[in-house]
């Protein structure tokens, strides 16, 4: 490759740098202290690990589910470049990457890139017409500018030109790929789903101005030379997992947007404690456009004016929050709820909620050793009459894992325990926009990466997938976590008495890997259902537990693909305890984002940056380890529709 002309930077993975360097205890070391080391044994994970939780945890009464909980042939390991289902199911392949989204005024609406968490709105309280409402989480330019073509790039790698900038179309495609997409979809005479020209249809993205709403609002933290008063904020970047609130807005999570910020001066703990980048520039380089406007520069956060209101230092305080979108008012405005805190957000779910009592909520910050929160209202819900309100006014909490089988939830609350001025804090705003610093001061419990979770919406149960830490080293590891760079994960869950309740009782549910280093229901996994890296995580609605998994594209080099195949996603029922495979994606794509109809006979699933895989040397001879879903050309993300031949109930 000759580079004379212009400049390559490769920022390798998305994920955020560790930033946790605080002394709280590690998740492992719980479940050490939890087990006798005479239940365990070294090199494998024993059953003994599943069940911390009372005979009360489990549930007696089974609730009128469909004759056949898991009544499909589990679909066998692939590494084949196409989606495969159970026998008697279809498949259709709907909005890629890049195709027109229709809309009566706008006529270059287009659909964003890297598909993530959804949900599906009836429209008409039907089940053949909607609103599909889905993130994108982030972009891959070698894939979607022309001229990078022939160059040998890695994932992430930027392509800078002869003075060190790049073209300003790239940045506006990259830009406008970003954030959420509301789509009208409706099912024709011949049983196929397609998209409907409609006002509704909405795309929002990295340049659409938000409100910013909640204790953070108005606060010098959040004041910016586009927002002097700290009430607005432009975009929203890398969203992953969403939420769907119970007046039934949806919410969108930022996950990890600190790296589209630079910053190589000084570092306030509002961007260190984030990772912000120091060095080169940010994940896109979008500070280092050939244009001065602020839209573009404001991702470089030094600090260069007298105050923050006459520059950007403040840019990156706007972002890692909750966003509130009204799906079915394409006029309304976002609105960033800081009450939820900032952190590297994966999704919200919510219990479910019951009139005169507060609302609750939980969130995982998926980063390595970082958090769970709990959100508590502080007014009641009120069905018909409640709103976004109950995300400005609540209790945020982190989670603290006891050895004892039980967990406390620690209120971020200034004025409390080590939240005070003496200790950094002036105000619940300071605690918000430090939400990680906060909870490294109450004493909250490491975890490893904590991504989807799901409520059971049965018992309440919640379900939390910890994907997986490589970086945990061989001095870390114990009996209890005989594997270094621990590429498996697990999935935790826990109940409490009462949803506003601030203890819990937890266990693990599920140890994630191979037939010699998993467990389930005191077995271990095998061929029909073995996995790694659980991440996405949703119930049905008859208590079916849907898992998706990302292992990420490093995982190649250690040979684990050749071993689980492609990404996919398996069903387990938590009542007769047991988990099948369901479907496997193609080449170099996670599974990230599901939901269905309210019949429960369509489901939406997504399939993102498939190709990834595709190394620097395949790249520049224009070739790629997926072509998916076209079969030929550059690969796409898009949204897989899937239902059963018999139009039965998906899964049974």
């Amino acid at each position: 490759m000759t580079t004379h002309h212009s400049q390559i930077i490769d920022h390798h993975e998305g994920d955020e740098d560790l930033c946790n360097l605080s002394k709280n205890s590690h998740l492992n070391q719980v479940i050490e202290r939890r087990m006798s080391r005479r239940h365990l044994l070294k090199g494998a994970l024993s059953s003994a690990m599943l069940g911390f939780i009372s005979p009360a945890f489990a549930t007696t009464e089974r609730p009128a589910f469909s004759a056949q909980r898991l009544g499909f042939e589990a679909v066998k390991i692939s590494s084949a470049d196409q989606v495969i289902v159970p026998k008697g199911y279809q498949v259709q392949t709907l909005i890629p990457f890049d195709s027109p989204l229709p809309h009566p005024t706008e006529k270059n609406l287009k659909i964003g890139s890297h598909h993530d968490g959804m949900h599906f709105y009836p429209i008409h309280q039907g089940h053949n017409e909607g609103l599909l409402v889905l993130n994108h989480e982030y972009v891959e330019p070698r894939f979607m500018h022309p001229h990078y073509h022939g160059l040998t790039l890695s994932a992430n790698a930027i392509k800078l030109n002869q003075q060190g900038l790049r073209p300003l179309n790239e940045v506006k495609a990259e830009m406008a790929a970003h954030g959420v997409s509301v789509v009208h979809i409706k099912r024709n005479a011949q049983g196929e789903w397609q998209t409907v020209e409609d006002k509704l249809n909405r795309r929002i993205d990295a340049t659409t101005t938000m409100f910013i709403s909640g204790p953070v609002r108005a606060h010098d933290l959040v004041k910016t030379a586009f927002s002097p008063e700290g009430t607005s904020a432009r975009g929203t970047l890398n969203n992953c997992a969403h939420g769907v609130t119970p007046w039934g807005t949806y919410l969108t999570c930022e996950e990890n947007w600190a790296g589209y910020f630079y910053n190589p001066g000084a570092q306030p703990r509002e961007q260190s404690r984030y990772g912000v980048r120091k060095e080169k520039s940010s994940r896109y380089a979008w500070e280092k456009t050939d244009s001065h406007d602020s839209i573009f520069t404001r991702f470089h956060c030094e600090a260069f004016a007298d105050s923050a209101e006459h520059d950007y230092r403040n840019e990156p305080n706007t972002f890692g929050w909750v966003v509130e979108i009204d799906p079915f008012n394409p006029e309304s405005t976002p609105i960033k709820r800081t009450a939820l805190g900032r952190f590297a957000h994966e999704g919200v779910v919510f219990q479910k909620p019951q009139a005169g009592q507060p609302i609750v909520c939980y969130m995982g910050d998926d980063a390595r050793f970082e958090y769970l929160y709990k959100y508590v209202s502080d007014a009641p819900f009120q069905p018909g009459e409640s709103g976004g309100e109950l995300l400005d006014q609540g209790t945020l909490y982190a989670a603290r894992f006891h050895d004892n089988g039980k967990g406390e939830w620690l209120a971020l609350t200034f004025g409390q325990g080590l939240l005070t001025p003496a200790h950094g804090f002036h105000s619940q705003a300071e605690v918000l926009v430090n939400t990680r610093l906060a909870a490294d001061r109450v004493g909250a419990t490491k975890m490893d990466r904590p991504e989807w979770g799901a409520v059971h919406p049965q018992n309440g149960e919640v379900y939390f997938t910890l994907t997986n830490n490589h970086r945990r080293t061989e001095e870390q590891t114990d009996q209890a976590n005989p594997r270094a760079q621990n590429r498996w994960g697990h999935i935790i869950r826990w109940r409490e008495s009462a949803k506003h309740a601030l203890e819990f009782d937890w266990d693990i549910f599920l140890l994630a890997g191979d037939e010699q280093d998993s467990a389930f229901a005191n077995q271990p996994l095998d061929q029909t259902n073995k996995f790694n890296s659980p991440d996405g995580l949703w119930f049905d609605l008859e208590g079916r537990l849907w898992i998706q998994t990302d292992m990420s594209e490093s995982v190649l080099n250690q040979g684990d693909w050749a071993q689980f195949g492609n990404n996919q996603m398996l069903v387990c029922d938590p009542l007769s305890q047991t988990i099948k495979r369901f479907l496997v994606g193609p080449v170099g794509q996670e599974i990230s984002g599901i939901t269905s109809t309210p019949d429960g006979k369509t489901l939406f699933v997504n399939v993102q940056h498939p190709g990834a895989t595709t190394r620097a040397e395949d790249y520049a001879k224009g070739e790629f380890t997926s072509h998916w879903p076209q079969g030929q050309g550059t690969p796409r993300s898009a949204t897989l529709v899937i239902s059963k031949r018999d139009q039965g109930i998906i899964g049974t």
